[in-house]
């Protein structure tokens, strides 16, 4: 990649055609190094020169508009998204480290993948069809939340007849009007801020909506209203738990509002799915593990009377009658079927001790003999 300021011998496109090629997530665009890909979890750099300022800078204002390049030198941040046809789409966030242009660079399959295909369980489709309330989606960042919620509305979408709104920093997946009637508005394009959008929601006649990301108290209380007056509300947040998420919601309002919280959320909450993807053992490609809330009345409770710690009790014995799992669960039955390794299984788990204690079982565990007819 030498040459002049101005010039570059490999330009953005050739770089996500083998970004997709070589089935990356995500691709790291900075200076002093190669462009790196993160393949399977793992970041990998590409067989090229270190990249100069000039170059970094390039390379992401390729695909920014002149609107989008003068908000970036305004603000030093921008997230986008944007279409390369024939190949995918992606989202982007472009930012400024030591002084140069920097990028991360995520890839947006153009297909929403199934339930079947994200290993989704069979509760998550029940709760597709619920009249109203929120359903949280929550994980570290590159957990797939994006892509289960984006199943979620392709779902909802194909099988009732309902007005879904979106209000997405930026819009990652595009979903085309089936049964349904979808409109998705882009923070900083179709609406100036997410309170902006939030003022005017309930006005819009909505039946479902998204609302990505939980950033903040303003966010997460229009979440909680909107749930409350009849809808049903899907939104993200960057926890990793259901027990951690309940408490995140609590503890973002003042202490003199908490209660009042804790007892508005025991009635809207509807599930909890706090999801990890795991590398598979011995094979290419990645796989879900999932732990799932759905509120029962006793969990209700608890959430009221502030007894946050006991509902993982109440999870782990709600697996048959109300759907739920724990993610020791989830990655005990990924860990039988050999998707993923022993120690991945462990350093993943929050409960280690637990996990150890159902795989001895397991291991200990006399053979039945067969029963006679």
């Amino acid at each position: 990649m030498q040459g002049n300021p101005g010039e570059l011998k490999v330009n953005l496109q050739q770089l996500l055609k083998a970004m997709v090629d070589k089935g990356a997530s995500d691709m790291h665009i900075t200076v002093g190094a190669a462009p790196f890909l993160r393949i399977d979890g793992d970041v990998i750099p590409l067989k090229l020169p270190p990249l100069s300022p000039d170059e970094t800078k390039l390379l992401c204002y390729s695909v920014m508009s002149e609107d989008q390049k003068i908000r970036f030198e305004r603000d030093n941040e921008l997230d986008m998204s944007f279409t390369v046809k024939g190949l995918s789409r992606f989202r982007a966030n472009f930012f400024v480290q030591r002084g140069a242009v920097a990028g991360a660079i995520r890839t947006l399959p153009f297909k929403i993948l199934s339930f079947e295909e994200l290993g989704l369980p069979p509760i998550i489709a029940e709760l597709t069809k619920r009249p109203n309330g929120l359903i949280l989606v929550t994980g570290p960042t590159g957990s797939g939340k994006t892509s289960t919620l984006a199943s979620i509305v392709d779902k909802i979408n194909s099988e009732q007849r309902l007005h879904i709104l979106t209000i997405e920093d930026p819009i990652e997946f595009m979903h085309p009007h089936k049964l349904s009637v979808v409109n998705q508005r882009q923070i900083g394009e179709d609406t100036a801020s997410f309170g902006g959008a939030l003022k005017y929601v309930l006005r819009q006649d909505p039946d479902v909506v998204l609302l990505g990301e939980l950033r903040d108290l303003e966010t997460i209380e229009a979440a909680l209203t909107i749930s409350e007056t009849g809808h049903l509300v899907f939104a993200t947040l960057h926890t990793n738990s259901a027990i951690s998420t309940i408490n995140r919601i609590i503890d973002v309002f003042p202490p003199h509002q908490q209660d009042q919280i804790r007892s508005k959320l025991s009635f809207v909450l509807q599930a909890v799915i706090s999801q990890q993807l795991l590398p598979r053992a011995g094979a290419p490609g990645r796989c879900m593990a999932l732990e799932v809330l759905v509120p029962n009345p006793a969990i209700r409770n608890l959430i009221r009377e502030a007894k946050i710690q006991q509902i993982y009790g109440q999870m782990q014995i709600g697996q048959d009658k109300f759907g739920m799992q724990t993610l020791n669960q989830s990655l005990f039955n990924l860990l039988v079927r050999r998707y993923i390794s022993l120690d991945e299984a462990m350093s993943r788990s929050l409960e280690p001790d637990e996990l150890r204690i159902m795989i001895e079982q397991r291991q200990t565990r006399p053979q039945q003999p067969p029963q006679p007819r």
